[in-house]
Order: structure tokens, then C-alpha cells, then sequence
């Protein structure tokens, strides 16, 4: 009987014991990380799918990395900033953002979620409160605003001319092919929806510069990397700097995966 009441009285302690650490675990996952952030969300622009990061994801998951790169539907801000929170509640903090093009401007909303540690922006926007895509963009003109083709439905495409000579300059042809090919249009409603409340204002952020780029300004990339404080690298590349020089991204994006979740 004495061995029967000890046995219980040890349950009883280890039942308890569960239900003070359980809570503690599960806050713990929204908090930063001493040892950096270990889950990467990937985040395509405009014209594009998440295969745009696929040179991008082996060399990050090599590194011991987790890697999703989110589908957003480029149907509207609403719609692909709703796609990423989504992205974001499947996966355990510390997170960190890394936004390509349009997809600066998603991140920069979607990052105020308490588990993103930090956000990367690859030749992309990164809009103020009241700023949208379109008004960055087209404040400074550059050559692929002649390649786009508007539907009925307000989407634009690029002609086959403005991928090969504005978008992905300088990757072989047959990338190039396969990019005219598959190519997502965006919706023009999409390029103008506004932050909100713009993430980098409360969080950490870098941002690679391509220097060569023909659908965004570089010196429109360098003051709004000035402008939000990110840690920056300028490389020498098209716009599609991803998939043009997927190793110094990769290196960027792990340096700042080291760094965001740290306290």
C-alpha cells in the first residue's frame, strides 16, 4: 500500500510538473532565439512563383535551415499578405521574411506577426505607411515599364522582349525561356495596395541591391535600404538576383537568419 501511494504521489508531481512547462514550451516558440532564427519563409515578386528561389533553398537547407517559399496568388495585397500570415502560423518562431521585388512590400506587412525575427529584402520594395508598389516603382522610371501588358482583367504581363532584356538579363537563354514561359501575371490592384503598418520599422532588416537591375531603380533600391536601416549588400546582377547569383543571396539570408532571432 505505502508503494502504491508513492508511485501516485510521483504521478501526481510529474502531471503537475507537465502542466507548468507545456505553456512555457509553446510561449518560448514566439519569442527570439538565442541561437538565430531556423525557419525561412521565402516570399516571389510579381511575374513569378515560389520556383524562383528553387537555386536559393538547397544551399539554405544545407546549412541545417527550414525552407518554405510561399505561393502567394498576386491577386490582390489583401490576398498575398493573407497567404504569408497563413505561411507564418504553420511554423514555429522565430521566422525570418525574405521578400523578392513585390515581395518586399508583403513582408513589410506581414512581418509585424510576433514570430517574424527579422525581414530580407532582395532587390524589392520597401514601402512606407501609405506607400504602395506601384508608386515606388514608377517614381523613378526604368526600362521594363514599356514591356508590360495590361488584360481586362487588370493584370499586367511582361512581353517576352522585357524578360529578356529587363527582368533576367543576364541568365542563359533557356532560363530565360522557361521564365517568359511560366510567368505569373499580377494584378495591377495588387501593385497598389499600401502598408499599413510597414514591419522594418520594428524590426531588423537587410537588403541586396542588383546593381544592374532594369525593373526597379537600384538607386530607388539603395535609399529605401538607407531609408529602413537594413543591414546592405550590393551585387552585381539583374533583377532576378535570386536566380542570378543564388550563392550571395543564400549568404545574406543566412547571415541574417544568424542574427534575427537573437535577443
Amino acid at each position: 500500500m505505502h508503494a502504491f501511494k508513492l508511485v501516485r504521489n510521483v504521478v501526481s508531481t510529474c502531471v503537475a510538473l507537465l502542466a507548468i512547462i507545456s505553456p512555457a514550451a509553446k510561449a518560448t516558440g514566439q519569442t527570439p532565439s538565442p541561437h538565430g532564427a531556423k525557419t525561412v519563409l521565402l516570399i516571389h515578386g510579381a511575374w513569378a512563383d515560389g520556383s524562383s528561389w528553387s537555386k536559393v533553398i538547397p544551399l539554405l537547407e544545407a546549412k541545417g535551415l527550414h525552407v518554405v517559399s510561399v505561393q502567394i496568388p498576386l491577386t490582390s495585397f489583401a490576398d498575398d499578405v493573407a497567404a504569408t500570415q497563413r505561411a507564418i502560423a504553420l511554423e514555429d518562431g522565430p521566422v525570418l521574411l525574405v521578400g523578392h521585388s513585390y515581395g518586399g512590400a508583403v513582408i513589410t506587412e506581414a512581418g509585424n506577426d510576433a514570430k517574424v525575427a527579422g525581414l530580407v529584402y532582395v532587390s524589392a520594395v520597401a514601402p512606407d505607411q501609405g506607400e504602395s508598389t506601384f508608386g515606388l516603382i514608377t517614381s523613378v522610371a526604368t526600362p521594363i515599364g514599356a514591356e508590360l501588358r495590361p488584360d481586362k482583367s487588370g493584370f499586367l504581363k511582361l512581353t517576352p522582349k522585357g524578360v529578356a532584356e529587363d527582368f533576367a538579363q543576364d541568365l542563359p537563354a533557356k532560363e530565360i525561356e522557361v521564365l517568359t514561359a511560366t510567368q505569373v501575371p499580377v494584378s495591377v490592384a495588387a501593385m497598389k495596395g499600401e502598408v499599413t503598418t510597414p514591419a522594418w520599422k520594428s524590426k531588423p532588416s537587410w537588403y541586396i541591391i542588383a546593381a544592374n537591375d532594369r525593373a526597379i531603380s537600384p538607386d530607388l533600391e539603395a535609399s529605401q535600404a538607407k531609408k529602413i536601416g537594413a543591414t546592405t549588400t550590393t551585387v552585381t546582377s539583374s533583377h532576378v538576383i535570386m536566380l542570378a547569383q543564388p550563392s550571395k543571396v543564400a549568404a545574406v539570408i543566412l547571415d541574417a537568419a544568424s542574427k534575427a532571432g537573437r535577443n
